[in-house]
């Protein structure tokens, strides 16, 4: 901003003294002079601007492209000039016609072969005709990881679209004062520089953005509906917004639900009765993929392997509840049943 500031203050300055050459350096030469110059120099740090943002193939076509329109320009001045042989006022107007029109449509027409010759056509989020194939990461499932594993098996492939904003949600989560925070965003960051090293993954950082819309989660999904792109998250919420809008969406905990082992009611399992359950009597238990497995009567069972007998599943998007009762006793009510 220093750098800047001087920079716009010098070019003052020096207008000043040009447009005071030859006269006294008072009253109107100085005001108009370090108005000229200060003006000039915030044009040049416009410029400078524009340049940062553009892209290298932007800078060189547009270059190009101005320079061809300038010479097509002069071509059609001077071919003009030796077939009619005049000066007229309709001449005049021709030729500031050319010599606008011929350098900026060579600017533009050159600034776009430029970015479709570094970047290519598919390079393009915007208005991407295969949109289909692309996908955009949230934050959350960023930071759970499991995308990363399943980059690896080759279950997900193609285009991942990070938007800025989830850049800056996750540094200034990595940026946090609490710890755990911190680290979930350092996770984060890392779990991302590792699928953007993956062979089969093209990972595009885009500069899409709401200003107009505050929460994230909506800037996704209108993101997505504008690329017509996927939605990768394990965020229940953003699940439930993205298909109201109409937004495929890739939920991660829906995967490993679905590729859990099934379970069936009357199905016998083994199971470590690890902890007491909400309801009076209940025991706690886990499957090694973490699923919960609720056991009627078996808080004495706490500390114990047990064998118990499935009565129902309960699945959800969150994940699946196992209801089961322990096998002696079921053993127990159906020797009485038939006793009867």
């Amino acid at each position: 901003m220093a750098r800047r500031t001087i920079f716009v203050l010098l070019s003052a300055l020096a207008g000043m003294a040009l447009f005071g050459r030859g006269e006294e350096l008072t009253g109107p030469f100085m005001a108009i002079g370090f108005s000229i110059g200060a003006v000039t120099g915030g044009l040049i740090l416009l410029g400078e601007y524009a340049l940062q943002r553009a892209s290298f193939g932007i800078i060189v076509g547009g270059t190009a492209g101005l320079a061809v329109g300038l010479v097509l320009t002069g071509l059609v001045e001077w071919v003009g000039s030796v077939i009619f042989d005049v000066e007229t006022f309709l001449f005049h107007i021709g030729g500031l016609l050319f010599l606008l029109g011929l350098p900026y449509l060579g600017l533009v027409l050159g600034a776009k072969f430029g970015q479709l010759s570094i970047t290519g056509p598919a390079k393009r989020t915007e208005h991407a005709a295969d949109g289909g194939n692309h996908k955009i990461l949230d934050t959350s499932v960023i930071i759970d990881g499991r995308v990363a594993d399943l980059c690896e098996t080759g279950f997900l492939e193609g285009t991942f679209l990070v938007p800025q904003f989830i850049l800056h949600e996750l540094q200034h989560i990595a940026d946090s004062s609490d710890s755990l925070k911190r680290a979930r965003g350092r996770r984060g960051l890392d779990i991302l520089n590792k699928i953007q090293k993956m062979v089969d993954i093209d990972v595009r950082i885009v500069d899409d953005d709401f200003p107009h819309v505050k929460e994230v989660d909506s800037k996704i999904v209108l993101l997505a509906k504008k690329v017509r792109a996927k939605v990768i998250t394990n965020d229940l919420n953003l699940n439930k917004v993205a298909e109201l809008q109409g937004v495929r969406v890739l939920n991660i905990n829906e995967l490993c639900n679905a590729l859990r082992p099934v379970v069936l009611p009357g199905e016998t399992i083994r199971v470590f009765v690890l902890k007491e359950g909400k309801e009076a009597g209940q025991g706690v238990a886990y499957l090694d993929d973490g699923t919960m497995i609720v056991v009627d009567n078996a808080k004495r069972c706490i500390g114990r392997n047990v064998d118990v007998v499935v009565t129902s599943v309960l699945q959800t998007t969150a994940g699946r509840m196992i209801f089961t009762r322990l096998k002696e006793e079921a053993e127990k009510e159906e020797f009485q049943v038939a006793r009867g």
